[in-house]
């Protein structure tokens, strides 16, 4: 079956922010994100899971491990196991991503103290 955003499995995050799940599986998760100007995550870290962030549209402003980087469209990041990480959108507009992990993140997204 061909997926995309008007068949896959919809949430909302942040208030208004989107996901898509493309592929939710244990072991592969794709995601296809938009997250609007001005939101972001909190800093975390999964134990198990190695992540890919590719941006489709906008710009992704990613802290990893104490670098920044500004992401365009067309370019990904890849982030290790164990590896501090945050997205934010700094941009004026919406962002659109993929975010592939594997295995699947559930259960493994540890938030540092102090983080809201």
């Amino acid at each position: 079956m061909v997926i995309n955003k008007t068949n896959a499995e919809h949430y909302r995050w942040g208030g208004d922010c989107d996901g898509w799940h493309l592929v939710k599986a244990q072991d592969l998760s794709i995601i296809h994100q938009r997250m609007a100007p001005g939101r972001g995550e909190q800093c975390h870290y999964h134990e198990v899971a190695r992540q890919c962030f590719f941006v489709i549209s906008g710009e992704m402003t990613m802290e990893l491990n104490g670098r920044r980087f500004t992401l365009q469209p067309g370019e990904s990041i890849e982030v290790a196991p164990g590896a501090l990480h945050q997205i934010r959108n700094e941009a004026a507009q919406d962002t659109e991503y993929l975010v592939i992990s594997q295995p699947g993140t559930r259960n493994d997204r540890s938030i540092l103290p102090g983080e809201h």
